[in-house]
């Protein structure tokens, strides 16, 4: 993206704190798409993607209550939502919750480098799966995004436990 100041010239990478500032408003989108998704008494998971460039390219929450397809999780929505696109490898993901084994396969199949998750306190995903693809990832552990999942597993737990694929009457969780 060419610089007001420096016509022709791409934007630097961003310092350390224009990207915190960017990823800060990342996970606010993320987390609107959550309070979107609770509202519709779905589960309460949203997700954004973009650049410190860009800003915010796409936005989605959780809809697999709201349409009954079971792989319909805030992170694929997300990325269905940004459509076809060639920078996705310099986009940043930003999830309210830990994503699953199925949306780090998504982010992993888009090579998307990095990953903002809001909390993994409720659900640990595949940070490992992460971790070993060397994407690089942050937990920030929101308050927001902890007491929201919180008390929705509290409220729904048996929509919960279905939603992470937990059997009926399974304690093991």
């Amino acid at each position: 993206m060419p610089r007001p100041d420096n016509p022709g010239m791409q934007s630097p990478e961003p310092t350390d704190a224009e990207r915190e500032v960017f990823e800060r408003a990342l996970l606010d989108a993320a987390y609107e798409q959550a309070v979107k998704s609770l509202h519709e008494r779905g589960i309460p998971i949203g997700s954004a993607l973009g650049s410190p460039a860009l800003g915010v390219v796409a936005a989605g929450h959780n809809e697999r209550v709201q349409s009954g397809d079971t792989t319909a999780h805030a992170e694929v929505c997300c990325i269905r939502n940004a459509g076809r696109r060639r920078d996705w490898h310099t986009l940043t993901l930003a999830s309210t919750l830990s994503p699953c084994i199925m949306c780090t396969g998504a982010l992993l199949l888009h090579r998307i480098p990095r990953v903002v998750i809001g909390e993994h306190k409720t659900f640990m995903g595949a940070e490992d799966l992460l971790r070993s693809h060397r994407i690089h990832f942050r937990v920030v552990n929101d308050p927001r995004c902890i007491a929201l999942m919180e008390q929705f597993i509290h409220d729904r737990p048996d929509l919960w436990d279905e939603d992470i694929g937990i059997p009926p009457g399974d304690d093991a969780a």
